[in-house]
């Protein structure tokens, strides 16, 4: 299959090179130099614009950074440019509402289309161990769910146009909630003189047990490896994490829904990115 793959950076630069590895011919694209020519090295065909690399092709892949880029290009480079009938997957972490105009553009110009946001970082997008959150028709996930299958170990159907991004932002308004909470549960009983990893080792096989301490612990040289061993570098950025809370809560706002301790858990990483924004997420504990 002919897969145009626009925006190589952290995230698609792997998820690209795990297409090529799966028998696709992939046609890159990205305004960095050097994402262009890692790709290249990783077997891509690499193009000078998006509109050259969606051209005669049967599917276009995008990992974007915000919105209004994801709509800017689809308008401008892919949507009347891409053959009629190639399948449209946006991978991106970006709004519900834009996620849902520009599918519904795509569907009016005779295109299916889902949002496909992904679980997992980049090692997950480097190993095709991502989880695929996706929101479109059924017909759309059928097309598309071979493709993500190749760059993921689950793909879950959400629902119709916009479900895959809202499974997104909930699922990370959740991870956020719960880092904080193991975080400061780790240094509460620290400071109350309880060595940490004995903590871990009773609250990870008790009701404390959740993904944030058992899989990913936040305090470095205790439970599983994790970021917090290597300096906090590495894995979920916090800048990530951020803009994906903050997606949460103007979703919530739209939906009258509450969400106090998703608003806080905002707060807390909107102070915590002021100076560390590039540090994985889980270094919060450090503010505590």
């Amino acid at each position: 299959m002919k897969i145009a793959f626009v925006g190589l950076g952290n995230m698609g630069g792997g998820m690209a090179a795990n297409l090529v590895k799966a028998g696709h011919e992939v046609r890159a694209f990205d305004l960095s130099q050097e994402a262009i020519e890692t790709a290249r090295g990783n077997g891509c065909e690499t193009f000078a614009s998006a509109r050259d690399a969606a051209e005669d092709c049967d599917a276009v892949v995008s990992m974007l950074p915000n919105g209004a880029i994801v709509r800017d290009v689809y308008t401008s480079d892919i949507i009347g440019q891409a053959p009629e009938g190639a399948v449209l997957l946006d991978c991106s972490t970006i709004d519900v509402a834009t996620a849902k105009d520009v599918a519904q553009l795509a569907a009016d110009a005779g295109y299916e289309m889902v949002d496909a946001p992904v679980s997992g970082g980049i090692a997950a997008a480097n190993g095709g161990t991502l989880t695929f959150m996706v929101g479109g028709t059924d017909s759309a996930f059928k097309r598309a769910e071979p493709i993500l299958q190749a760059m993921g170990k689950a793909v879950i159907h959400a629902g119709d146009a916009g479900a895959g991004q809202t499974a997104k932002i909930c699922n990370n308004m959740l991870l956020a909630i719960s880092m904080i909470g193991t975080a400061e549960a780790m240094k509460m009983a620290e400071k109350l003189g309880l060595d940490p990893q004995k903590f871990y080792e009773i609250s990870s096989q008790s009701s404390g047990y959740c993904w944030s301490l058992n899989a990913y612990t936040p305090m470095p040289g205790v439970g599983v490896e994790s970021p917090a061993d290597n300096g906090y570098q590495g894995g979920f950025a916090t800048a990530l994490m951020l803009k994906d809370l903050r997606l949460a809560m103007e979703a919530a706002e739209t939906a009258d829904a509450s969400t106090p301790l998703g608003a806080h858990a905002k707060e807390l990483y909107e102070k915590f990115a002021e100076e560390n924004g590039g540090m994985d997420f889980s270094g919060i504990i450090k503010s505590l």
